[in-house]
């Protein structure tokens, strides 16, 4: 009753029936009649906060700690948002008619709209590509992609108080492609055509004239990072941020640490999940082609980072300036299939632990991989993990049958 009282003094909706008195009740109270206060009109803003000013809001949120790439992928998301919406749309007004109209023009949305039509608006795009028929549109996962970062952002508006629900939830585009199906692993003419390029076998120098047939034989990041990939599983991202002191002995191991700690000051360092951060044992392949006496030169000359040659590019990412090259290469030499990129790499070393039958959970954590529970259920809290010459061991078992690079040892 003193709960639905104060309800009523304060304006609110009331059940009358919980402060009418009852028969027996020693003192009667009147039903007060609702005021309203002058305090809730105070505290409105003078003009409501408009889809642009929210979006900017979120993605200036200091309590979010944005990579480069995840603050380009809501930036494109962002720039998207206001083309289709609008910018001045009030944010509290968003609806799932919004939503879906925006979720429409991505099913249409050319691949690189903005190179092949400069002068349209993505609405403008999308229609033409509809009527047209024949220009390739973007993928169900990268449509499917920009509308989960609206929905964060709504999610965000939604915690701020800005807007009472999140219209865009659950909207995504059915995909054809299985996950399993969207990478595959190089096979075996690739990986021949890859590590038999001139890069391999001799080439004019190790930067234009990587794919020209010459003398030089360059031990550069060009050179590594691939073989790296194969023989490690290692992200592409996690191979370009290595610190030269990230090669090191172990326990009488030599390993190549993947984590965001540095022994040389450096804090450009990321990681993908908690999973990342792990040991990998350096392959007998990779120390008999020299990368420990590679690591070892670095450190002597004071460099920092054991690639400090792969250029950051226009974007200023390191991973994204060296994966634009790989591509590059792999039409060079041969090797360019749909569905396979750098990060095949990774299936084939997915693939090589499979042949080697390594546990299940050395398997993992060798690649750095989570599923889901598994690695945050309470048995994962117990022991301090496998110990490095476990995981050598199995390293060890890796045969790479698929492949032949005796010429680089």
């Amino acid at each position: 009753m003193e709960i639905e009282h104060a309800r009523a003094m304060a304006g609110m909706p009331v059940d009358a029936m919980l402060i009418e008195p009852s028969k027996d009740d020693p003192v009667e109270r009147p039903i007060p009649t609702p005021i309203a206060l002058p305090l809730v009109a105070s505290i409105e803003p003078d003009s409501p906060l408009t889809l642009a000013e929210a979006y900017r809001s979120y993605i200036d949120d200091p309590t979010r700690a944005w990579t480069a790439n995840t603050r380009e992928a809501y930036e494109t998301s962002r720039k998207l948002a206001i083309a289709v919406i609008g910018e001045a749309v009030p944010v509290a007004s968003i609806s799932r008619a919004h939503c879906r109209d925006m979720l429409d023009v991505l099913r249409f949305l050319p691949a690189n709209a903005g190179k092949l039509f400069p002068k349209l608006s993505p609405r403008e795009a999308a229609d033409r590509a509809r009527l047209r028929g024949d220009i390739k549109v973007i993928s169900a996962a990268n449509a499917n992609s920009l509308m989960s970062n609206m929905s964060s952002f709504l999610n965000w508006a939604v915690n701020e108080e800005l807007l009472a629900r999140n219209p865009a939830r659950g909207l995504r585009l059915p995909d054809p492609i299985n996950k399993r199906d969207k990478r595959s692993p190089f096979n075996r003419d690739q990986l021949h055509a890859i590590f038999n390029a001139p890069l391999y076998r001799g080439c004019v120098d190790g930067g234009r004239g990587y794919n020209k047939v010459g003398d030089h034989r360059p031990r550069n990041a060009r050179f590594w990072v691939p073989l790296i990939a194969l023989f490690t599983g290692a992200r592409l991202g996690e191979i370009c941020q290595l610190d030269a002191t990230d090669i090191r002995t172990v326990d009488g191991v030599d390993c190549i640490v993947v984590s965001l700690r540095s022994l040389n000051g450096t804090t450009d360092k990321q990681l993908k999940t908690t999973a990342s951060d792990r040991l990998i044992p350096v392959h007998p392949t990779l120390i008999d082609c020299g990368l420990l006496h590679f690591a070892e030169a670095k450190r002597k000359a004071g460099e920092k980072k054991l690639f400090d040659d792969i250029e950051t590019g226009s974007t200023g990412s390191r991973p994204v300036a060296f994966s634009k090259w790989f591509t590059q290469f792999l039409r060079a030499c041969g090797a360019q299939r749909s569905r396979t990129s750098f990060h095949s790499f990774r299936h084939n070393f997915r693939d090589e632990l499979r042949a080697a039958r390594i546990d299940h959970d050395i398997a993992l954590l060798l690649g750095g991989w989570t599923t889901g529970s598994s690695r945050t259920a309470v048995h994962e809290n117990y022991g301090s993990g496998y110990r490095v010459d476990v995981l050598n061991d199995a390293v060890g078992k890796l045969s790479f049958a698929q492949v032949d690079v005796r010429h680089l040892l």
